[in-house]
């Protein structure tokens, strides 16, 4: 009954989803080649981008979007573009909530403060994390599970010449800049990643909780938080976050035998401000799928030495070539593999490859541009 309940809430938003690509398939990922979905090239108030998603999961548990134009329901608010990353885990249910209403609530908070600034992402970032907690409360006597599903999330906004990144989880984004020293592009990882896979934050949560030895486990040498989630900083996740979640009829695997006093995982996003410079190129924002199995600089490399057109589909084909070389198969071979079985070989993959055109930035806050909403 739980299952058939969880069916059917994955049935609504997969119908509402389904509307919504149907416009974005037919005018912004135009284009389709098995699991993997692009848009090689399209104009940002501050440049060119290009997209690309592939699907590895049964249903695609990774959600993006980029809002390009105004920022603010006010008629003399800022202009600039906002790229979301929503890896989602458990299920697609909390990425697509975020896609949904995240940028419904940072319109509102920039409009209140007549500002774009970091306050006005971290506010929209809680907002959605309450709505979504609220989302939970009232569905949790017929579908229970939704509990357990959660999503990292990563945002970036480009306003007024300058770069604002938020980040809870461990998608990333990487700068491409032009070294001073050298004449070439290096890679700059620009987000703060939470993944108790990093020493320092299994330090942090040791330290957020000192009395819980077991706040973090090294289960068939993968270190978990309570042995069961890689991430420390999530939307959603009810289920380590509210104690009176984690309890029956939620399935086992998910139930703690003690219940907690405070929230095992956090909302608080890792933050950055900067101006951007002449020699800043592009931006590379993708989920850890990409990030798997291509390093920073090999990234920042592939979209350096190659056309504009087409560059986000080209990491995500680089990053299967690779899965498929880890497997010692042909990538013609992975590529007949269907979503699901899929899984078994890479993660969902999204990507977002942002150009940054320093004449443009410049006068972006000056200019009216068209709107884009992919």
């Amino acid at each position: 009954m739980l299952e058939k309940s969880m069916n059917i809430l994955r049935t609504y938003w997969c119908t509402r989803s389904d509307r919504r690509n149907f416009h974005s398939n037919a005018n912004s990922l135009d284009r389709k080649d098995g699991l993997l979905s692009y848009r090689d090239s399209g104009k940002h108030v501050s440049g060119d981008f290009s997209v690309a998603v592939v699907q590895a999961n049964n249903l695609l548990e990774d959600q993006s979007q980029i809002e390009s134009g105004p920022l603010s329901t006010l008629d003399s608010g800022p202009n600039g573009t906002f790229v979301g990353i929503y890896d989602g885990h458990g299920g697609p249910e909390t990425s697509r909530f975020i896609n949904d209403n995240l940028f419904r609530h940072l319109k509102r908070f920039v409009s209140e403060q007549r500002s774009m600034s970091i306050n006005a992402i971290k506010q929209a970032l809680q907002a959605t994390e309450e709505a979504f907690l609220a989302f939970v409360t009232k569905q949790w006597s017929i579908m229970p599970q939704i509990a357990s599903v959660g999503s990292c999330c990563l945002v970036g906004v480009i306003c007024e010449g300058t770069l604002y990144i938020a980040n809870l989880g461990d998608s990333r984004v990487v700068l491409g800049r032009i070294s001073k020293t050298s004449g070439h592009v290096i890679a700059v990882q620009l987000s703060v990643e939470h993944n108790v896979s990093i020493e320092s934050v299994r330090d942090e949560l040791r330290s957020r909780h000192p009395d819980d030895p077991q706040i973090v486990v090294l289960k068939h040498d993968v270190w978990r938080v309570k042995g069961i989630i890689q991430i420390s900083r999530s939307i959603g996740d009810v289920y380590l976050k509210k104690t009176e979640f984690n309890r029956e009829p939620l399935y086992s695997k998910f139930r703690l035998r003690e219940p907690f006093n405070k929230p095992i995982l956090c909302a608080e996003p890792s933050t950055l401000i900067q101006p951007l410079q002449q020699h800043d190129k592009f931006l590379i924002f993708a989920s850890d799928g990409l990030w798997e199995h291509i390093t920073n600089q090999e990234a920042v490399d592939i979209v350096q030495n190659h056309p504009r057109n087409g560059s986000a589909k080209r990491l995500v084909k680089t990053a299967l070539q690779e899965a498929a070389k880890k497997r010692e198969m042909r990538y013609s071979d992975l590529m007949k593999i269907d979503r699901g079985v899929r899984r078994h070989f890479h993660d969902d993959i999204t990507v977002i490859v942002v150009f940054l055109d320093s004449k443009i930035i410049s006068r972006a806050s000056l200019n009216k541009h068209p709107p884009v909403s992919i």
